[in-house]
């Protein structure tokens, strides 16, 4: 029904109402006397003061369906208006005042008036709720965010879910009802609550949630083989990044098993704000996302630096969108292997911070292919360090792995390797030097999650490296809050590291990959390909000799700075070209793991 249509048939259906309320009052008080002429005059008046009051509180403008307390509250104001106008204006003309009659009137008046307008909300739910195409749906959660959700589900003609139960661990809450419908059980009792009720999909209402409870939850959930959506993040919902009755795909990022590390706002605002901030690998999952968190904190100046030209412009594009006229954004196409550009770019923008994420990552691509993980990891990291202090950087973050610890892949050994002369660096100069060091990024590129993904929606089966393989993961927004976070922690030589937990097995991360997308894990099926050359079973965050017990930031540990032997690094080098692959190899594993140091002749 359009508005015209809707506007004309609420006229016409007050005019009624109005009329009925007046002459069933003076005939229920006066059944015999029959209906006097002013009655009329009265009906007139009353009709002209609710139309006035009506259209003033914009009743005629509300949706009905969705109508609330508030709602009826205007009713009531606009009869009660009404009615005392009239009141006012008979009382004027005839010099009497017929108060039990108008008493009666505004009774029916207001009763009649507020049932109108919820009938057809009554009228919709109830509908909505027998629909044969919505799917019956379980809220997980009876609180605040459950009952948003409810309210939202049961409004919605385009969302194709309707609530029949609620589950909630408050026993306060048991056997109550939330727009008629049930609190049935708690969470551990899902499967059961599923097959009573018939239930074709689950929706988790606690945006609260830790994600150690998100996991215990997504554990029952996965026993009724049933869809199952969640609402947003607190965090998300807090920022405004999105609303409390967007529902989405439970993510691996979900089940981590950890709350998220809390930045020092006010420490990283001080050091941002106003400030020249330059990040290397710009384009990359970790370096886009570095991007977007900085740009929170109001910097006066950012500079894209990056290879790849697509991915640049791609993030170039995200940033202007939402601060061209806030922010300076400048984009530099340039290779970090470049030692002239580096000092070029960085020498005319001056950055007060540069955060460098640019490097090679993938550890099978990095063994076959040796020279080019020296030429970026270590030579491209020193031409952007010595161009940074060259051009007095206040703080120069570098982005380092887990497999940097005890390296057995050439990857590994060319991030130790890159470590130590960061490290070597701080120990004479006026920047401060330090390395931030994670696990794997659940979403970056090259992570095992598009792999997974793309061998589940092929049917499987999904392939793992080894049974026993363990892995510390995190989230692409968490990696990029400790690089920021650790700029504001800087003296120079530090190496920080996120708490990430307890490791995960990968075989048990592809079968939780395998539930949320929908599939029992026996129909994708899994298959284990063996190790590959230069991989572990297990990384490590800290080396046993660089472990500091305390914590200095909530989750954040720092690494000992660990003995460095420049003059070897510096034969590496120098001599990588010309060495064969394999002696390459030996070399750099054995200088990261402090085995045979010495110079390499060159022939």
């Amino acid at each position: 029904m359009t508005y015209y249509n809707r506007l004309f048939t609420l006229v016409l259906l007050d005019a009624m109402i109005v009329m009925t309320a007046v002459f069933l009052s003076y005939w229920f008080l006066h059944p015999y006397d029959g209906i006097p002429a002013f009655a009329l005059t009265s009906t007139l008046i009353l009709l002209v003061c609710h139309y006035f009051f009506t259209a003033y509180l914009k009743q005629y403008k509300k949706a009905w369906e969705y109508a609330s307390i508030s709602e009826m509250f205007n009713v009531f104001k606009a009869t009660t208006f009404s009615i005392a106008i009239t009141t006012v204006i008979q009382l004027y003309f005839t010099h009497f005042l017929y108060m039990r009659e108008l008493l009666f009137a505004w009774i029916l008046y207001m009763v009649l008036i507020g049932c109108s307008r919820l009938a057809w909300r009554v009228y919709s739910n109830r509908y909505i709720k027998q629909s044969p195409n919505k799917k019956r749906t379980l809220i997980v959660g009876a609180g605040s965010a459950g009952t948003m959700i409810t309210s939202q589900l049961l409004k919605s003609s385009n969302i194709k879910l309707v609530p029949v139960a609620f589950v909630d661990d408050d026993k306060t809450k048991l056997s109550l009802e939330i727009f008629n419908i049930p609190v049935v059980a708690a969470t551990k009792h899902i499967a059961q609550v599923v097959e009573k009720y018939k239930i074709e999909h689950i929706v988790i209402a606690i945006p609260s949630l830790k994600r150690e409870e998100i996991n215990a939850i997504f554990s029952e959930c996965t026993k009724t083989c049933i869809k199952t959506q969640i609402v947003p993040s607190l965090e998300a919902i807090v920022q405004g990044r999105v609303s409390i009755n967007e529902l989405k795909d439970i993510q691996m990022e979900d089940l981590l098993g950890r709350s998220p590390v809390q930045l020092d706002d006010k420490g990283i605002s001080e050091k941002i704000v106003d400030s020249t901030i330059l990040v290397t690998g710009a384009g990359g999952s970790i370096g886009s996302e570095i991007c977007r968190q900085i740009m929170k904190y109001n910097p006066a100046k950012i500079v894209l630096l990056g290879h790849g030209e697509n991915s640049i412009y791609t993030i170039e594009l995200e940033l202007l969108e939402a601060y061209a006229d806030t922010i300076e954004i400048v984009t530099e196409i340039a290779d970090i292997q470049d030692r002239r550009r580096m000092f070029q770019v960085i020498n005319h923008h001056r950055p007060n911070i540069v955060y460098h994420a640019a490097a090679h990552k993938h550890v099978p691509l990095m063994e076959s292919n040796p020279k080019e993980a020296v030429k970026n990891n270590i030579i491209g990291t020193m031409n952007v360090a010595e161009a940074s202090e060259a051009s007095r950087v206040n703080i120069f973050v570098m982005i380092s792995s887990d497999k940097a610890v005890n390296p057995t892949s050439i990857m590994g050994a060319s991030k130790c390797l890159a470590e130590m002369m960061i490290q070597n660096k701080s120990l004479s100069s006026c920047t401060k030097f330090v390395t931030v060091r994670f696990g794997n990024v659940l979403g970056s590129n090259g992570s095992v999650i598009p792999l997974f993904k793309k061998q589940i929606k092929k049917g499987g089966p999904v392939t793992v490296t080894h049974p026993d393989m363990i892995r510390y993961f995190m989230t692409i927004p968490e990696a990029s809050r400790l690089v920021i976070q650790a700029g504001v922690l800087a003296k120079g030589g530090e190496v920080f590291v996120l708490d990430m937990g307890e490791p995960v097995k990968i075989v048990d991360f592809a079968k939780k990959l395998i539930q949320l997308s929908g599939y029992n894990v026996e129909d994708i099926g899994i298959t284990y390909t063996g190790i590959r050359p230069g991989e572990k079973l297990y990384e490590e965050l800290l080396g046993e000799d660089e472990v500091y017990a305390n914590q200095i930031y909530p989750k954040i540990h720092i690494g000992k700075p660990r003995e460095v032997n420049w003059d070897a690094i510096k034969d590496i080098i120098t001599t990588y070209d010309v060495l064969s692959e394999e002696m390459l190899k030996e070399r750099m594993l054995d200088l990261a793991n402090y085995r045979n140091v010495q110079k390499i002749p060159v022939s």
